[in-house]
């Protein structure tokens, strides 16, 4: 599963690992990226989203109809 948030557009954070000795090394930070379906009322049907946390909170406050909306203006096919 990709770990980007398809409302925030929220993907990985990347930097360096500091070990104890100070040895770098590449890692990267994921969002709190999770699989959850929504019922569409208008449209009679679920729809599977990936979304991170912040995501979640944004379908709570504006409702899944006006981000599904704002999705499908950007282009993406839901």
């Amino acid at each position: 599963m990709s770990a980007i948030c398809q409302i925030t557009g929220r993907g990985p954070g990347f930097g360096n690992r500091v070990s104890h000795s100070h040895k770098r090394s590449k890692r990267r930070w994921d969002p709190n990226v999770q699989r959850r379906r929504y019922r569409l009322p208008s449209e009679g049907r679920t729809i599977t989203l990936t979304v991170s946390t912040k995501g979640i909170k944004t379908i709570d406050r504006d409702g899944i109809e006006a981000v599904v909306a704002r999705l499908r203006r950007k282009g993406m096919k839901i």
